[in-house]
């Protein structure tokens, strides 16, 4: 389900999680648990995350890799204001490793660099256009050898997933305002930075996938 890109989708913080849960039951997070699980690397990895949401993605990260520097880049501030409350609440611990920044790749000054950088039903927010620019700007970051860290909805395969995606498109396009009005080429861009895949998993009928790039 497509998750906020800007001050635009304050409206839905309050209620994204539960509204996903509602359609996709577990599925979204079993994707993004399948990704960490192949692809987050070992040791003291420093890790990106943009396009976080409310927050639940930064205590996986930190579960599997207690010693993660991580750099958690959100534009709505309403997610970002609930994903710090979270961090507060659930991760006390682990405050000090976490660096929250309101804003989108832009805000990621030229020498940052992330052994892991994680995008969770994020990129399908974007026109291919505007795509191109997020993808070019976060490859720029990420150390070579380094690990993209994807779950998304998949190229849509059978009726139904076309009409789901429609669907979602046309609700997130009336109410948010998202530029996307059709799945842009996810993993074309990725293999356009020299990025090859490995398959971490597929969920709801394959609708969704998880993979890792490197």
């Amino acid at each position: 389900m497509p998750r906020p890109t800007d001050s635009g989708f304050d409206v839905v913080a309050s209620f994204y999680d539960p509204l996903a849960r509602l359609v996709y039951g577990r599925a979204l997070q079993r994707a993004q648990e399948a990704a960490l699980d192949a692809g987050l690397t070992s040791g003291r990895p420093r890790v990106l995350i943009i396009g976080g949401g409310t927050g639940w993605v930064l205590g996986q990260v930190l579960k599997r890799q207690p010693k993660a520097r991580v750099v958690y880049v959100e534009a709505s501030g309403r997610m970002l204001a609930r994903s710090e409350a979270w961090a507060r609440r659930h991760l006390p611990q682990h405050l000090g490793q976490i660096e929250f920044r309101l804003g989108t790749e832009a805000c990621l000054p030229p020498t940052a660099c992330f052994e892991a950088v994680v995008t969770f039903f994020f990129l399908d927010l974007f026109t291919p256009v505007r795509l191109r620019s997020i993808t070019a700007r976060v490859g720029a970051v990420l150390v070579p050898g380094g690990r993209w860290l994807l779950a998304d909805f998949a190229r849509p395969r059978s009726w139904w997933q076309h009409t789901l995606l429609k669907l979602m498109y046309w609700f997130f396009g009336f109410t948010t305002g998202i530029s996307a009005r059709h799945r842009p080429p996810i993993e074309d861009e990725l293999a356009q930075l020299g990025l090859s895949p490995q398959l971490a998993g597929q969920f709801f009928g394959g609708m969704v996938e998880a993979s890792v790039w490197q």
